[in-house]
């Protein structure tokens, strides 16, 4: 048979390896073609009845992404969503039915589809190195694993283990997996061929749950399982706004996963997720998500060398993220002991999310202390964040633009100053960009790259492939004041600081947003921000934007209740005291009072203003990548689809 997607291969010990290499495309993903000819495959494989069968990739970039999302936005009705699902499920139960050994072998990203791919092979064998990660993320988009991962998962890992994947598409890499059974071996790269096919020839018996585990998969106890994880569930989403995780819960519970039990209108029916409007907002999202990765692609620009200066909380934790990425990172302030927080903040960023010993410790070694500021001159990548003080910082640019080489980027972290002002004096102001980033450092994803009047378009692009190049999702905005994050948040906060003033409490302001869906309300993102942060912020936007003025005109003066604490020197929660008092990173609330629309309607609204006058203004592209933008820099409620779209919508 012809085949374009395929390659199979039979050797000396009669072991089929078929090698998936979808054409035309950098990434394997599992379209309609590419399962009809893998379908043809296995039909032919089984008339043949090879020793073994072993599946794995031919690209260089993973294993296999998942489906074709694309397919999915087409989907006009529900019986093309179930022949989406049907064709999967079919499929996964063919492989898994072969009558002799099947053995996946995931170098790289094994992901949604292809991870149930996966699950339908009798053995799995993961390449550990730092791509190789599994997860099942359908859940991100607003919909389930149909084709055997609700089903398959938990007899592989155990219910608790696989619901955890199930319900938040939280990834695991090669050793977790192996720890947790999903794999049944983690080898080193240059091993893997042989081990599978030492495995296939050797066919030992399946791993089986233990007892306890095989348990909790009956039916007798599937309710009880199932009742604790929809607490847990409950105290991190409302099934309104996000009813998928709901839905793979009582898939497994109630149906085993089978995704072709649930009646018709079940909320369990895969063809009830789909045709939802969180499911059509959450896979637009992705597609933004995807576009924004695409501007990192608009240079080859590749950096090695990053010169930090400023080991503040922003600065020391960028340095320790472009470190922890694999770059080398020279980090300056002006003696040791400013240097001393940052660099214990990053070794626990290292064991946090890196965990093993030697990864940790070469994270570290590509973290250099540099109170002379020696890196500068050999950067590939010069980011200032120091405080926000105009002349100081255009003294040290002085120094910086005639230290560095000619072709690195020049870059202010600044989140308040012009940069036609911080570039008064350099030789050539083409060359200053603007590269935002946002604190928690690591938690966010946005960085806003910021091009003034005389910036270099090179510079921006170069600053967004940086920027991709650290797996962060880059955005060129416009010199303005607050750019585009700061500039929509503003507003937003200084109204619900204003009702504080009025007499509503802060619990009440909190959970009428998180009700609406952002991942935390007003005032504790102001005392997680900082109170001070928040009146030198109000401070700039005060001069550049309309809606950071009083209701009457005029200068925005800071609402009371905040200045008197900023005054006080309770800060938030960097001084365990704001609105709030915070105690284990957490702040300790009353209750709240009753939370009516009108309520919610006056909190969100400068927000949606102001999120318009942006795009209005060409402070960004377009309406999309404002709301990208503003999901992953504010957490604005992501199942509305972004607030243009929400407006657009309403």
């Amino acid at each position: 048979m012809s085949l374009r997607h395929w390659k199979l291969e039979t050797d000396r010990d009669d072991i089929a390896w078929l090698t998936f290499d979808k054409a035309e495309s950098s990434t394997n993903t599992l379209s309609a073609d590419v399962i009809a000819e893998f379908s043809a495959l296995l039909d032919e494989l089984r008339a043949k009845n090879p020793r073994a069968l072993v599946i794995r990739s031919g690209k260089a970039s993973g294993f296999i992404a998942g489906a074709d999302v694309e397919e999915f936005t087409k989907v006009t009705s529900t019986e093309e969503a179930l022949a989406i699902v049907r064709r999967g499920w079919d499929v996964m139960n063919k492989l898994a039915a072969l009558p002799f050994p099947s053995v996946a072998l995931v170098n790289g990203f094994c992901m949604g589809g292809g991870l149930e791919l996966a699950l339908a092979c009798r053995y799995r064998i993961a390449v550990d190195q730092p791509g190789t990660r599994f997860a099942l993320p359908e859940v991100m988009l607003g919909i389930l694993p149909g084709w055997g991962g609700v089903k398959r998962l938990p007899r592989v890992v155990g219910p608790t283990a696989a619901l955890d994947m199930l319900m938040t598409g939280r990834s695991v890499d090669a050793r977790r997996a192996k720890s947790m059974g999903l794999v049944d071996a983690s080898v080193p790269p240059r091993v893997m061929d042989n081990s599978a096919r030492m495995i296939a020839l050797e066919a030992p018996a399946p791993r089986k749950l233990p007892f306890v585990h095989s348990m909790m998969n009956t039916p007798l106890l599937r309710p009880l399982v199932a009742s604790m994880a929809r607490k847990q569930l409950a105290a991190k989403a409302r099934r309104e706004h996000y009813p998928a995780p709901y839905a793979i819960l009582e898939l497994w519970e109630k149906y085993d996963g089978d995704p072709f039990a649930p009646p018709p209108g079940d909320p369990a029916s895969v063809a009830t997720l789909a045709e939802g409007e969180t499911a059509r907002n959450l896979i637009r999202i992705f597609f933004l998500q995807e576009r924004m990765k695409s501007l990192g692609k608009e240079s080859a620009f590749a950096a090695k060398h990053v010169h930090v200066v400023g080991a503040g909380v922003m600065g020391g934790d960028i340095a320790a993220w472009c470190a922890m990425r694999g770059l080398t990172v020279t980090l300056q302030d002006q003696n040791a002991q400013a240097l001393a927080p940052a660099m214990k903040r990053s070794h626990a960023l290292f064991k946090r999310r890196l965990r093993d010993k030697r990864p940790v410790r070469d994270a570290a070694d590509r973290l250099i202390p540099d109170v002379a500021g020696d890196g500068a001159r050999r950067a590939d990548v010069i980011i200032e964040a120091i405080f926000e003080n105009l002349e100081v910082k255009r003294a040290l640019f002085a120094k910086l633009e005639a230290a560095a080489k000619p072709g690195a980027i020049l870059a202010t972290n600044t989140s308040s100053l012009k940069l036609a002002d911080i570039s008064a004096d350099f030789r050539n102001p083409s060359r200053l960009v603007g590269i935002h980033f946002f604190n928690p450092v690591p938690q966010m994803q946005l960085v806003e790259i910021v091009s003034g009047e005389k910036t270099d378009r090179e510079a921006s692009n170069n600053a967004a492939a940086f920027v991709r190049s650290i797996d962060k999702l880059p955005l060129h905005v416009k010199d303005s004041p607050g750019f585009l994050v700061n500039r929509v948040l503003g507003p937003y906060l200084n109204e619900a600081l204003r009702m504080i003033d009025e007499g509503t409490a802060p619990e009440t302001l909190d959970a009428a947003m998180t009700q609406f869906g952002m991942p935390m309300g007003p005032i504790e993102l102001a005392d997680t921000v900082g109170l001070d942060i928040c009146i030198a912020a109000g401070k700039a936007l005060a001069g550049g934007s309309p809606a950071a003025s009083t209701p009457s005109g005029g200068a925005a003066e800071p609402p009371k209740k905040l200045a008197d604490l900023v005054a006080a020197g309770n800060l938030g929660k960097k001084t365990g005291r704001g609105f709030y008092a915070w105690q284990g990173g957490k702040p300790r609330k009353g209750a709240a009072g009753a939370v009516t629309p009108q309520l919610v309607e006056r909190l969100i609204g400068p927000y949606l203003k102001e999120a318009q006058a942006v795009v209005a203004e060409g402070i960004v592209a377009d309406a999309d990548l404002a709301d990208a933008g503003l999901i992953f820099g504010t957490g604005f409620a992501p199942f509305r689809g972004g607030p243009m779209h929400y407006l657009a919508q309403r």
